[in-house]
């Protein structure tokens, strides 16, 4: 009897197994040209994604170029004027100095005002005079004299006259 039941479940497991194995078979494979199709499906999709990424991308660098290339505009357009007022400054600056100079060469060869000292400061082309004159004609002389150096826009004569 052992046997006989030893057989029985042999050929029971056996049954099992082959049902088993006969319904793992039954899976529904793909053929070559089916399994082709699929895999030239998703590189098309594949490809269209990456090229829309692409032109996303292209059209993001452009828009961050363009910026950027604005930006360098209005810096170089933002340092060119900078230089500009700066040159002119510098322009005032030294046209006021030399007419500062001027005046004062001026005021020295007259024998009425070299020896007195005279305070010559210039300011955007405006002369200011400053300190003693002698008398009320030496005053009006200096006052000439600043007027006739080129460049000079005005005259501010406030000499006092001592004598």
């Amino acid at each position: 009897m052992k046997s006989h039941l030893h057989r029985l479940t042999l050929l029971a497991a056996v049954a099992a197994l082959t049902t088993g194995l006969a319904a793992c078979n039954k899976t529904e494979e793909q053929t070559a040209g089916q399994k082709l199709d699929s895999a030239i499906s998703k590189t098309e999709d594949a490809a269209r994604d990456a090229q829309a990424s692409a032109a996303a991308a292209a059209n993001e660098a452009k828009d961050a170029a363009t910026r950027a290339g604005n930006q360098l505009k209005e810096g170089a357009a933002q340092m060119s004027a900078d230089a500009s007022a700066a040159a002119s400054r510098m322009a005032d600056s030294a046209g006021d100095a030399a007419i500062t100079a001027s005046v004062s060469a001026g005021l020295l060869k007259d024998p009425d005002l070299s020896a007195i000292k005279i305070d010559v400061n210039t300011k955007d082309g405006i002369v200011s005079l400053s300190g003693p004159a002698p008398s009320s004609a030496a005053k009006e002389r200096a006052e000439t004299i600043a007027k006739g150096v080129t460049g000079v826009k005005e005259v501010r004569n406030n000499l006092e006259v001592k004598g």
